[in-house]
């Protein structure tokens, strides 16, 4: 399968506007694990929590607008097969690669938001401390107009050292913990595009399969209600508590971070077999009367 040689007909600006959109989608989930060092920190465990809720539901706001941009590109490609008829292998096979081109941007904003962490920790901690003070998040809120707030947490951005590098061991982590979150980020990282190649794969079923992506998802949610999240509280939880140190936990969102970014490029290997499972199940569903 070769790379689209026309540049012209593969870019436009809702490919480059949900590549920036995903970005940002996976750079602040990747964000939000700074809540739990946040909560050690603070010993504030509850009002962490409600921070991490506010990033994620920033994260769907920007999915609002995510996901009309992918329906845009599939309703120009299935426009451009319908001209095409039989001849539209060529348009298939650009779509995959923009359907790519949008995941790579993700894993481009997974590293982001990893070497953004000490900023996100930084924020976090001064977010609770804010929320105590004045008690009330929309308050809170108002400090982000601040420049200094900006100049604070923009001081904090910096490289992690190899010095920093070997403070991480993984050999407290449970290795459950660490493979769960790769298959969980590497399933939720194409589930939505997923679905939206399936309705190219199978044009005959398209409504049935830009609607089934929870097909996909789903099997992501339950992995990370039954292996991901309770793990990781359980271990944020313990430092809390004083019975392992916040080392542990620092440890922990790292190698989450690390793990978040093997799974969005492992999500590459795995977008078109989501893609003929939604296809084919897309079928079945209305085969069934």
């Amino acid at each position: 399968m070769s790379v689209p040689v026309d540049s012209l007909a593969f870019w436009s600006w809702q490919l480059i506007a949900a590549m920036l959109l995903n970005a940002f989608l996976q750079a602040v989930q990747v964000g939000a694990y700074a809540a739990r060092i946040a909560g050690v920190k603070t010993g504030r465990i509850g009002t962490s929590i409600s921070l991490f809720n506010l990033f994620v539901t920033a994260s769907r706001f920007a999915n609002m607008f995510y996901a009309p941009m992918l329906g845009t590109i599939s309703d120009r490609t299935n426009d451009a097969l319908v001209l095409a008829g039989s001849l539209g292998a060529q348009e298939i096979t650009q779509f995959e690669w923009k359907m790519r081109a949008i995941v790579f941007a993700g894993t481009f904003g997974t590293l982001v938001g990893a070497l953004l962490l000490p900023a996100f920790i930084y924020l976090f901690v001064r977010g609770v401390a804010s929320f105590e003070s004045r008690g009330s998040i929309p308050r809170s809120l108002l400090r982000l107009f601040d420049p200094q707030v900006w100049l604070d947490v923009v001081r904090q951005i910096r490289l992690p050292s190899r010095s920093v590098l070997r403070e991480f061991s993984v050999s407290h982590l449970p290795v459950k913990l660490l493979i769960g979150n790769v298959v969980v980020t590497a399933i939720q990282a194409i589930a939505i595009v997923a679905s939206y190649y399936a309705s190219i794969l199978q044009p005959e079923v398209a409504r049935t399969a830009l609607s089934a992506s929870g097909l996909v998802n789903g099997i992501a949610t339950i992995s990370f209600a039954l292996i991901v999240d309770p793990t990781s509280a359980f271990l944020v939880d313990q430092a809390v508590k004083g019975e392992r140190p916040i080392e542990h936990v620092r440890s922990m969102v790292f190698y989450l971070a690390l793990t978040f970014i093997a799974g969005t490029l492992l999500s590459q290997l795995i977008l078109y077999p989501a893609a003929i499972y939604i296809g084919d199940a897309a079928k079945l569903l209305n085969a069934v009367h």
